[in-house]
Parts: structure tokens; sequence; C-alpha cells
């Protein structure tokens, strides 16, 4: 097994686009990236740590690579966007890739450099490309929420439509029965 690292905007529409993928084992909705150790949601949301919301993925190479990961992570959020996605603002919910090795930085690198030489976006990608930095799981009630709280207005509106475009998309890539 392997680990993957993305922020993407909130935790929660991140976390229901990967774990319903062939090969993720698991998805922990967390905080990485900022200043104090072990943070609480609400002082992440306050914007004065530096934290990012991200998801760690743990996934079986042999039938998801990273590449594939990446692909889904690109074409499921504005990664041109700085400091936000949508009408979530701020630091916590930058674009950003946590690579765990060399080669996962190098693809992450190269993936993003494609995207700016070929535009395809109408403005630079600005996702920033780091080593993964320490993961603070969040909270337990942030755990698959999209599972437990889909019914949710926020759910309905942000993160539905993030699932939705997934199954179009990458409708084999998906677990049996999803």
């Amino acid at each position: 097994m392997q680990h993957a690292t993305f922020g993407a905007g909130c935790f929660w529409c991140v976390e229901a686009v990967f774990q319903n993928l062939k090969g993720v084992e698991k998805v922990v909705s967390g905080y990485a990236g900022g200043r104090i150790a072990n943070p609480t949601y609400k002082e992440v949301c306050s914007g004065l740590t530096g934290h990012n919301e991200v998801i760690d993925i743990t996934f079986d190479p042999a039938v998801i690579s990273y590449k594939e990961l990446l692909e889904i992570f690109w074409k499921t959020h504005d990664p041109t966007t700085l400091n936000r996605q949508g009408n979530d603002v701020g630091t916590q919910y930058r674009s950003g890739i946590y690579y765990h090795n060399d080669e996962q930085k190098q693809l992450a690198e190269e993936y993003k450099k494609k995207l700016n030489d070929n535009h395809a976006f109408p403005n630079p990608v600005v996702t920033e490309i780091v080593a993964a930095p320490t993961f603070y799981p969040a909270e337990d009630y942030h755990q698959n929420y999209f599972n437990l709280h889909g019914h949710e207005p926020y759910c309905q509106f942000v993160a539905r439509p993030k699932v939705d475009k997934v199954k179009a998309l990458f409708g084999e890539k998906l677990k049996a029965g999803v």
C-alpha cells in the first residue's frame, strides 16, 4: 500500500471523490502544512494556523496508480484559484499535492507543467507541490462525511456534483455497487 495526500478545497468533498475508487483502501480527512501540532477544525478554519484541509489516501498501486489519482485530482476541482474552491475561501482550501516520494513529486510536477503548457485551464495552475508534511487526522465527525450527511445542502450543492463528475468520467474505476 502507498499514500497520496491532496488538498482540493473542503475535505468533505475531496474525501467523497476518492473513497469509492477501486484500489483505494482508506481515505482520512485531516490537516497538513501548518504551524501547530494537532490543530482543531476551529483553529484551521480561522486561517491562522497555515494548515490545509487535506485527505490522506491509502491505495494499492497494483489496482490504481498514483498517476490515475492525479488525473482525478486535477479534474475534480479548480487548481487555478489561489486559496479558494468556489465559496470556500482561505488558505485552508488551497490546492495542494503533498508527495511521499520522488516519483510522486516528479509525476505531479510533470502533470502540472503539461496542464499549464497546454493551457488546459483559462488561468495558470497554482497548485502547490511540496513534500508531505505531518498529517493530523481531523475530528471523527469529519470522517466519511458525505456518506453520512449527503442529504445536507452543502453536500448536495458542493460535494454531489464532484461525486457525479467522478461517476461520469471515471465510472470504470469505481468499486462495484457505487
